[in-house]
């Protein structure tokens, strides 16, 4: 190889592995652009405000969000395998207002929390049925399952249900101090805890890696062996569970149950899951993206607040947001199309 070959082979090679690293982690993408949205949102209020960005707010912003949070977990997952579920507003309303009657009969908190999770995951397995073995497009099982759970919440009462009961309520009352203005509420710990465990759960074990495969080409995961839908069941499980646990988080939050709560909250879930970088048709996305797709709606509504302008403003901003963030999806999908 002369001299001349030798310089071109290695600017050859300094020119193609960027574009080897960005092929690589393409899918990253839209989660380092979330980051960047969000800390662009937070120097410009602190530029606007002046003090905006404090121990209290910032602590504030998880403890008013942890419901939401674990929604977003449980909707990447049935993402992921290209689905949707727009039944966990509902099934966190219903199972509040399930568990505030049962804990208004005299049941205890121990009793009645896992029975509000185990009634979530029956529903997500519900909606996975329809899904998997009946054929229903998983926007119209999933809007079943949300009518489902809907009238249940009314059937269980039509008027709000206060609750009472001391260890729901401390899940939310307790103040763990940190210093300096900082804290978290056990309910912030949970939310945290899912986002960990789902995290894991995606990118350690073999249903994670089979979640991926589903979404990314379910043909192929199918010739490959891989246990389709046992997985895409588990995945609407997992969804349902977690709007379970949201309903437990929520009633700690309110402090009371309505079979109203939740309204538009399956929406509010599926834009954070978007914006945090998730791809709606499936194969693509992180939960701590959806982590950061939930920061950043809590941070567009403390904005809002702060401004002291109308709170349509948040729908406005998160509807641009999610529009921006679906146009950046495709165009990473259609360059990653031209590769192939």
């Amino acid at each position: 190889m002369t001299s001349t070959q030798t310089v071109l082979t290695g600017e050859l090679r300094e020119v193609t592995r960027p574009h080897r690293f960005m092929a690589r982690h393409a899918s990253w993408i839209p989660v380092f652009a979330a980051v960047g949205i969000l800390v662009a949102m937070v120097v410009g209020a602190q530029l606007y405000f002046g003090k905006f960005l404090t121990p209290r707010l910032v602590s504030s912003i998880l403890l008013d969000n942890s419901y939401l949070l674990i929604l977003a977990v449980g909707m990447t997952f049935v993402i992921l395998t290209g689905g949707i579920d727009l039944s966990v507003g509902a099934v966190m309303s219903f199972t509040g207002m399930m568990g505030a009657s049962l804990l208004r009969q005299g049941l205890p908190s121990s009793v009645v929390a896992p029975t509000m999770l185990a009634t979530g995951a029956l529903i997500g397995l519900g909606v996975g049925v329809l899904v998997q073995y009946f054929d229903v497009q998983p926007f119209i099982a999933s809007l079943a399952g949300m009518f489902l759970a809907r009238g249940l919440g009314f059937v269980v009462s039509l008027n709000s249900i206060k609750v009472t009961d001391q260890p729901i309520l401390w899940l939310q009352g307790t103040r763990l101090q940190a210093g300096s203005g900082w804290y978290i509420t056990p309910t912030g710990i949970i939310a945290l805890l899912v986002v960990l465990v789902g995290a894991g759960l995606l990118a350690y074990t073999r249903f994670g890696r089979t979640v991926y495969a589903v979404g990314g080409n379910e043909q192929s995961a199918r010739l490959m062996g891989l246990p389709v839908a046992r997985t895409k069941l588990l995945a609407y499980v997992v969804s349902g569970t977690c709007a379970g646990l949201a309903g437990v988080i929520f009633t700690a939050y309110t402090g009371a149950a309505y079979p109203l709560n939740g309204i538009g909250t399956e929406l509010d879930t599926i834009a954070a899951v978007v914006i945090g970088g998730t791809l709606l048709t499936g194969g693509s996305g992180f939960v701590v993206g959806s982590m950061i797709g939930v920061f950043v709606y809590g941070m567009i509504k403390t904005i809002i607040n702060f401004l002291g302008v109308d709170q349509s403003w948040t729908r406005i901003t998160i509807g641009a947001l999610l529009l921006l963030f679906v146009v950046v999806q495709r165009l990473i999908v259609a360059r990653s199309a031209r590769r192939r």
